[in-house]
Order: structure tokens, then sequence, then C-alpha cells
């Protein structure tokens, strides 16, 4: 072959080579751009439809974390009888209760802020039982009068888990 018939095809090749690399790169970035929209669309729809039942199960949790403050709890629930570990099995009970309606919500929030409502449950609880266990409570009214006697003194569970539920809504916004 001849050394200008190298060139000459070599002149008409090369920028189409050229041409052909920069409409792939074209091409390309314009199809990951396309997919990033359609991404962030399917995103923001998503988020549109999942916001209200989040901020619903944030709600039924606050609910939940209002019921079992025991202050209110203690108020709502009067004694069965005047045996102390009835009454402590009773609103034992009825915290459970709540809390196993409620079950559902968790998938609805972050893992952390689950277990804080699960430590503040597990810690009311534990708050019941010694009190009962305590050498100066002898029935259900001696009961009641110590836990909210315990209460003015700190505070309950169920307060510092509202308060977590409230900034992570904070930040949803």
């Amino acid at each position: 072959m001849d050394f200008t018939r190298i060139i000459e095809l070599a002149s008409y090749t090369l920028p189409a080579i050229v041409t052909g690399f920069v409409a792939y790169s074209f091409f390309e970035l314009h199809i990951k751009n396309n997919d990033r929209k359609r991404a962030f669309l399917l995103n923001k729809q998503a988020h549109k439809e999942s916001l209200p039942i989040r901020l619903q199960a944030y709600e039924r949790m606050t609910l939940f974390l209002e019921r079992i403050n025991l202050t209110k709890l203690l108020i709502r629930i009067t004694p069965i009888s005047t045996e102390k570990h009835d009454y402590e099995n009773f609103v034992i009970d009825q915290i459970e209760q709540e809390f196993e309606h409620n079950l559902t919500q968790q998938i609805y929030m972050s893992d952390e802020c689950w277990t804080i409502i699960t430590t503040a449950k597990n810690s009311t609880i534990q708050m019941i039982r010694k009190a009962a266990m305590s050498e100066r409570v002898d029935s259900a009214d001696k009961l009641r009068e110590v836990i909210l006697n315990d209460l003015l003194e700190k505070q309950s569970p169920s307060n510092a888990a509202l308060g977590y539920i409230k900034n992570e809504v904070a930040e949803l916004w």
C-alpha cells in the first residue's frame, strides 16, 4: 500500500473514531443522567407516599409512650384488689398488651428509635417490679404511692423516649 493512501485512509477514519467516541460518551452520560433522574423521581414518590405512614407510626408510638407513662398509667388503672402482686401483674400486663398492639410500627422507624422505645417499656416494667419488691410496700395502694413518689425524684423512662421520637421526626422534614 502506498503511504499517501494510508494517510488518506487515516484522515477519514480518525475523525470518525473521535466523533464516535464523543457520541458514545455523550449518550452514556445522557443515559446515566436519565437513570439518576428516574431514581430520584421514584424515591421522591415513595417518600411522598411513605411519609404519612411513618408519621402515623411515630404518632402511635408517642401515644404508647404517653399511655405507659407511670404517672398517667397508675392514675388510669386502679387496683383490682388490695394485693400488691395482683396490681403489679395487672399494670405490667396492660403495658405488654399496649406494646403488642403497636409492635408492627417498628418497620416504619429506625432501629435505634425502636430500641429506645423498647428500653423505655422495659425500664417502666422494671420500676414497677422494683417498687413491688420494696419492704415498705404491703398493698396495691401503697405500691401506687411508692411508684408515684419515686417519679417525683426521677424522670419517667417514657419521657426520654418521647424526646428521641420528637428529634427523629424533626429530621424527617
